[in-house]
């Protein structure tokens, strides 16, 4: 199996970065994953609607452009399907019992995605109806996703 959490922006903390490092070390016994990185729009303090659907359709048309045909996309949204641990790991399980062996996991930037990467999304994944950095949300996913991994393997880990 394959992974790609595909995100906005630059990563700056180096403690989320020594995080999703340790992760991405972890989850190697289990799955290839990599992190891609499509550059955030500039964007001024107060901008009208109109300038942030603008952002998030650039924004969203890069994050589109490194997307296969064949893969599974996990959008992560806030008005998305909330799930418990055991439930993702029962998920990406399925996904790969029926022959998805890509999966790719969208994290909008500031402003969210955009629509257009919504409608291509194979299902819509909420963590929270809070709302999290997007940079921080990078660390949390990783978490989940190896955690998911041990849960599959009935491995110890996730209580």
């Amino acid at each position: 199996m394959n992974i790609n959490i595909l995100t906005v922006g630059k990563l700056k903390e180096k403690y989320i970065q020594q995080g999703i490092n340790e992760y991405k070390k972890r989850l190697g016994a289990y799955t290839k994953i990599n992190i891609i990185e499509v550059p955030d729009e500039k964007a001024p303090e107060n901008m009208s609607e109109a300038e942030i659907e603008q952002i998030k359709k650039t924004e969203g048309e890069k994050l589109l452009s490194k997307i296969s045909p064949d893969t599974y996309v996990i959008a992560l949204a806030i008005l998305g399907k909330q799930l418990t641990s055991e439930q993702l790991a029962k998920h990406i399980d399925e996904l790969t019992t029926y022959g998805k062996s890509k999966i790719a996991f969208v994290i909008g930037g500031s402003n969210g995605l955009s629509d257009e990467v919504l409608k291509r999304a194979d299902y819509q994944l909420s963590f929270s109806k809070m709302t999290f950095p997007h940079q921080l949300m990078r660390l949390v996913l990783m978490e989940q996703v190896y955690r998911a991994f041990k849960i599959m393997r009935g491995e110890p880990y996730h209580k």
